[in-house]
This record gives C-alpha cells, structure tokens and sequence, in this order.
C-alpha cells in the first residue's frame, strides 16, 4: 500500500449484526471514508436478494461488502477508478475477519462512466448484474473543491454527470434488475430525468436527520425497464428528539433490517 499504509485505518461494520461483523481498510484522512450513506445503500436491496450486486464507485467497498455480509446468496462486484481505493479494496479482502465472504467478491480497476466495448472489456459486461448500487459524487465541479485531491474525486461530479452512471448501470443490469442511489434531495429532478427510458418504479425514501427536519438525502429505487409510475414511501428517521440513534436506523446500519421500499417488484 506503498506510503499510505501509516494513514489507515481499519474499522468495523455491522458489529451489532446478526449476520456478524465485517472489517474495512480506509484512509484515515484522505479521499471518501465510509459510514452511514454506506450502510443505507446496502440496506436498500430487496429482501433475499441473491445473484450479483455492482457497487459503482466502490471506494474501498464499504456498500458492496456490506450487501453481501446481510444477504448470503450475494456476490459483489466492486468498481473503482481510484488505484489506492482498489488496492485497499484488495487488501480488505485479505483480513481474516473477512473470510466468510471473501469467494464472493471481484474488485476491478475501471471508471465508471466507461461506455461501449470499453466498458465491458474492463470488467463490466452487459446484463451481468442483478443490482447496482451507487453513492455518487454530490457537489458539482464549480463549487469549491476539498484540498485533497481524493477526497474531491470522491465528491466532485466529473463530466457526464449523473447521466454518465446511470447509462453504465443500464448496460451492465439484467431487465427487471434494480438501481438504488443515495443522493441529495435538492437531486431528484436530476435522477428522474437520467433515468427515462432506463428505469423505472423509482422509490423515493427521504432520510431525516430528526423528525420534523427537512430530509437532506434520499435513497431511490428504481427496477430496468420498468414502465411503473414514481412513489414516495415514508422516510427514515435516523435520530430521535434526545438525539441518539433511533432504534430502527440502529438496525438498519447493523444489517438487523432493511429499508421499508414496499415493495411491489
């Protein structure tokens, strides 16, 4: 890990889990570290969900692994275009806490917004995956950027934008396969809009920081090829007035429970 090794750390996800806990190598202050939008997006998969799950812009997998540590018939592929998150990625895979999934993970080294035979040659094949799961760059690139160039790839959109993700997890799902993406609510018009004639059943979540708050994010749901209208479903709250954890996004971020899409797939 070359002279990033003494900027790691190494943290536990799921560790009031019933499934068990799982370990992740991060950088300790440099590019995107991993935590509640994570846990959300592993959260957001239908219940029994088996196959393969794509974890678009996987950073060192904290989404992905988590998918595949709450569902058992989940195989993960982790995409990344950062070289550092790909080599903690690899790495991650290597820790004995780690073991019970480690046969279900692929990691790749590829950009995301890849398009073509270039996508798939790097690993992205088309109608491969039965889910995708993306936490995308939020802030665009004419707001001020992080110092730090990793943490500001992580965050900052680049050209293409959203449209640029979603047409990759169009291509590389199977009909009927389902996109979940966290988001900033101000976004949804933009997530409607790129996904026309993608995907379809888009659900809509709101994550309220406290009741009574305006929700800053959202998780949606969406199945390929989907003619369904849109639905907003009742959000999650993830602290409660004294301002501790409330008891179901407790559950939530331990992969005790997933989040209530009501479904209808």
């Amino acid at each position: 890990m070359g002279s990033f090794t003494k900027d790691i750390s190494r943290d536990v996800f799921h560790k009031d889990g019933a499934s068990g806990s799982f370990e992740l190598l991060q950088f300790a202050d440099k590019g995107h570290r991993a935590g509640m939008d994570a846990m959300l997006l592993a959260a957001s998969l239908p219940d029994d969900s088996y196959g393969f799950v794509a974890d678009l812009g996987a950073a060192s997998g904290a989404a992905g692994l988590a998918a595949i540590n709450i569902h058992k018939n989940l195989s993960a592929l982790l995409v990344e275009s950062n070289e550092h998150q790909v080599d903690l990625a690899k790495q991650t895979l290597l820790l004995s806490a780690n073991s019970h999934f480690v046969n279900r993970v692929n990691v790749i080294h590829a950009d995301v917004t890849l398009s073509g035979e270039k996508r798939s040659a790097a690993g992205m094949k088309p109608n491969s995956v039965d889910h995708v799961i993306l936490n995308p760059p939020y802030n665009q690139p004419n707001l001020r950027a992080s110092p730090d160039p990793m943490r500001a790839e992580a965050h900052v959109m680049a050209d293409g934008g959203l449209d640029a993700w979603l047409r990759t997890a169009s291509a590389i799902l199977k009909p009927g396969g389902t996109l979940s993406l966290i988001y900033r609510s101000e976004r949804l018009g933009e997530i409607i809009a790129c996904s026309q004639g993608r995907f379809g059943n888009l659900t809509i979540l709101p994550i309220f920081s406290r009741k009574g708050e305006a929700a800053k994010r959202i998780v949606v749901r969406g199945v390929a090829g989907s003619k369904a209208p849109l639905r907003l479903v009742p959000g999650l709250v993830m602290h409660d007035d004294d301002g501790k954890q409330s008891k179901e996004a407790d559950d939530i971020l331990n992969g005790n429970s997933n989040l209530n899409f009501a479904d209808i797939l």
